[in-house]
């Protein structure tokens, strides 16, 4: 059976805890792709990581083996998400994945903020075993965005890239919409 699991990145601890904002993996463009995905009968769960804030990676894995990882599965992440999926592909050499998308995909390269949640080496040839590994990034990412991608682009083999003008860090803030239809088409790929 075909699946998604749609991954969220890390948010800071005060929008963590501030009731009037919508939890991680229902903000931004995140309810808008499932339902889409949904309605293409393909089962897709947004899993919400407690305390993203501060990750720790048992956590964020526990999280998503509750859900069915197979060659059908489709993953997306953001942001740390991204970072996330980057890592357990890695750290999962026999395991084969559907299509993967990494939206402004974070490693924490400068090893500043979250270094024992990226402390992996990046399997280079993980691409091989999806359907297709696709990176999303803005022109105008931040600067840690900026130097995750400059790392992928050296060190993964056989991946597509996409570069997005002015989109920011592909949030409600910086898109001014919830509808994402390039990743939805990515993802259907």
């Amino acid at each position: 059976m075909k699946n998604a699991i749609i991954l969220h990145g890390r948010p800071g601890k005060a929008e963590y805890y501030d009731p009037t904002i919508p939890s991680a993996s229902n903000a931004h463009w995140f309810p808008w792709l499932q339902k889409q995905l949904l309605v293409k009968d393909i089962k897709a769960d947004t899993p919400e990581v407690q305390f993203a804030f501060a990750p720790e990676w048992k956590h964020w894995v526990k999280e998503v083996e509750r859900f069915q990882i197979g060659p059908e599965t489709i993953l997306v992440g953001h942001s740390t998400g991204g970072g996330f999926w980057i890592r357990y592909l890695s750290d999962h050499p026999d395991l084969k994945v559907g299509k993967v998308v990494l939206v402004a995909p974070y490693l924490d390269v400068e090893k500043e903020s979250i270094p024992q949640f990226f402390d992996f080496e990046i399997d280079s040839n993980m691409t091989a075993r999806t359907k297709g590994l696709t990176v999303f990034h803005s022109d105008n990412d931040k600067p840690e965005m900026q130097s995750t991608v400059k790392l992928l682009r050296k060190k993964l083999k056989n991946f597509e890239y996409r570069e997005f003008h002015n989109y920011g860090h592909f949030t409600l803030k910086d898109m001014k919409t919830n509808e994402f239809p390039e990743l939805l088409k990515e993802c259907l790929k």
